[in-house]
């Protein structure tokens, strides 16, 4: 049940000429280098993708922002955004207006902005 066209002992090949080999070892060479670099940038994406999701912060709990903040007498808190890890308030003191720049976990004034007229 053999197959006669399959039987390589009855063909044999002819051996290559110099050209041609060194063109296939060429053609080996691209191809392993073709294939190291497709790796590389799968190893490279697969990495970019981890790193983005284990780069994530965990959110603040109760504990770790200030439970008082003090702004004047006669104050009024008109506004407020959390930007860049600060906390800004538009506080209303009488006429007057200002922002106040806060550290959200520890309560402090980092700076303040006071609005004048011209």
């Amino acid at each position: 049940m053999t197959h006669p066209g399959l039987d390589d002992d009855s063909q044999t090949e002819p051996p290559l000429d110099p050209a041609a080999e060194r063109l296939q070892a060429k053609l080996k060479r691209l191809l392993a280098v073709s294939g190291l670099i497709m790796v590389l940038g799968f190893v490279a994406v697969f990495a970019a993708i981890i790193y983005r999701l284990s780069d994530r912060a965990s959110p603040p709990d109760a504990s770790d922002i200030a439970a008082t903040i003090a702004i004047g007498k006669d104050g009024r808190v008109e506004s407020m955004a959390l930007a860049e890890g600060r906390l800004i308030l538009l506080v209303r003191e009488g006429a007057a207006s200002k922002l106040l720049y806060l550290d959200p976990m520890t309560g402090t004034v980092i700076g303040e902005t006071a609005f004048v007229s011209r």
